[in-house]
């Protein structure tokens, strides 16, 4: 296939220049990093982004690119989605063939675009499924981290979700939740005070994995560097 990627590229062309681009020493760093390589082509995403940005959105493509299954195809779906056109169901339907943390991640932040993680965040938190009660709290720290106009006090409303799967010990889902606690308490300074008393709630656990995700954030959110990066953006927001 000629030329360089453009808009007016189907699926089945992107999935030929992906093909094209294949690289099978890659693949074994990837998993490596625990990214699922059983559909991959050793792609990373350094090279994945400029080809997003070259084919632009289109939700129908997203979707064929999705339905490959292919891990670099699945990543340009996510990249060149229409968050406005992804629904509820959709995203339902994505998250019952999540097999990887990689594409569970960025499918949060594209339901966080979608507007979709008031709705998704408890249902998803509640499904035993592993990646999906990953994506629960991957989406919390999407929100957390780019939803900035949104209140305060309704991201602490996450913390009880954090603390009732704080037991959860599957590897993908006690760093998800580990990871939101530490997002939350470093989103600001009225943020950090609760974050870090549920941080030291789960520290003083029976449960090892409780005081694993506890002890963990203790460290990070008393850390200087994390205070000193607080009380700087309370002196921004108050200039």
């Amino acid at each position: 296939m000629a030329g360089e990627p453009s808009p007016d590229w189907t699926a089945a062309e992107v999935i030929e220049h992906l093909k094209s681009l294949a690289d099978a020493r890659n693949v074994a760093g990837m998993g490596r990093y625990g990214i699922n390589v059983d559909n991959a082509l050793g792609i990373s995403n350094t090279v994945l982004r400029p080809i997003a940005r070259a084919i632009s959105r289109n939700h129908a493509r997203a979707g064929a690119l999705w339905r490959s299954g292919i891990r670099e195809a699945r990543m340009l779906a996510l990249f060149t989605e229409e968050p406005k056109k992804v629904t509820a169901d959709q995203a339902r339907a994505m998250a019952a063939q999540f097999n990887s943390w990689e594409i569970v991640d960025h499918s949060a932040d594209l339901f966080r675009s979608a507007g979709l993680i008031d709705e998704l965040i408890p249902e998803f938190a509640a499904d035993e499924r592993e990646f999906v009660r990953r994506a629960a709290f991957a989406m919390i720290v999407s929100g957390t981290i780019h939803l900035k106009k949104r209140p305060d006090s309704e991201v602490l409303e996450w913390l009880p979700l954090i603390e009732a799967h704080a037991t959860d010990s599957r590897n993908f889902v006690r760093k998800a939740v580990n990871w939101a606690l530490r997002q939350i308490g470093k989103r600001s300074l009225a943020c950090h005070a609760p974050a870090l008393a549920l941080a030291g709630k789960l520290a003083a656990s029976p449960n090892k994995t409780e005081r694993w995700i506890g002890a963990d954030a203790t460290r990070e959110l008393r850390a200087e560097k994390t205070l000193q990066r607080l009380a700087a953006k309370a002196a921004r927001v108050k200039s």
